[in-house]
């Protein structure tokens, strides 16, 4: 049974001690603190955290609904108003790996006041887990956290339209981003490149690829037992000679589901 996951109880205490101690409360992966006892002035509409010393703050491995999206305007409201609840004017503490920022210049962390804020967003459902190319640090609690609201059907889940699907339902080019399941039918290499073929009543609907310049970062992972398991893959898309395929560049990308 999916649990959701409480870190209140050793969070409440972080932004009242020293960072040495505090460092020591903080989840293992979320890594070493970049802004300690500091305070968020205010939210933007696109989800960025203003500090009171001026810097910004983008919370890492995670998307926000989008305003913009016509079929998710109050989840997006929603969502803001939860993030500046639980930030704005209260104590927090941000975690940082390197690459640190963004080409804005914005820190990208995890947030954590009395509770970890991206946590506490996915299980809410107010959230997506949006792992990036080169960051990819609490993957686990990250997925396990949206896997609580998805059974749920909290927030976001609830609806339809954010269910993930096979890509043959949604061919928009604009979509660039997408996260779809499916079985796996077949696990193959061309010209050094991974393919992970997804397919629905046997037949193949769409592929999952691992470019040869990305193969080092799944030294390891066994690509060949993902053969007959049902995954979510998220990713960029692109189209190939007409049929779409996800690109993947890290094993976070690929979650097992069975």
């Amino acid at each position: 049974m999916l649990k959701a996951l409480h870190y209140g109880t050793i969070l409440a205490a972080i932004c009242f001690v020293v960072p040495v101690q505090a460092a020591d409360l903080l989840p293992e992966c979320a890594g070493p603190i970049e802004i300690a006892n500091t305070r968020v002035m205010r939210v933007e509409q696109n989800g960025i955290l203003v500090l009171s010393d001026g810097r910004a703050v983008i919370l890492e491995g995670i998307g926000l609904p989008l305003a913009g999206d016509k079929n998710a305007p109050d989840f997006a409201n929603q969502a803001l108003a939860a993030l500046r609840e639980m930030t704005v004017g209260k104590p927090m503490v941000f975690t940082a790996l390197a690459p640190k920022e963004d080409r804005y210049d914005r820190i990208r962390a995890q947030g954590f006041a009395r509770q970890w804020i991206q946590i506490a967003l996915l299980e809410q459902g107010l959230a997506r887990v949006a792992i990036s190319r080169d960051r990819g640090e609490c993957a686990q609690e990250l997925y396990q956290a949206e896997s609580y609201a998805r059974a749920k059907r909290l927030g976001l889940w609830a609806s339809d339209f954010a269910a993930p699907r096979f890509l043959e339902v949604s061919k928009d080019p604009a979509a660039i981003y997408q996260e779809v399941d499916g079985w796996v039918t077949n696990v193959g290499q061309v010209a050094g490149s991974v393919f992970i073929d997804f397919g629905n009543d046997g037949q193949r609907i769409y592929s999952a690829i691992i470019a040869l310049q990305d193969r080092n970062a799944f030294r390891g992972y066994d690509l060949d037992g993902l053969q007959t398991k049902h995954i979510r893959v998220r990713g960029n898309m692109q189209y190939y000679r007409g049929r779409p395929e996800i690109l993947l560049s890290m094993p976070s990308q690929i979650e097992v589901l069975n």
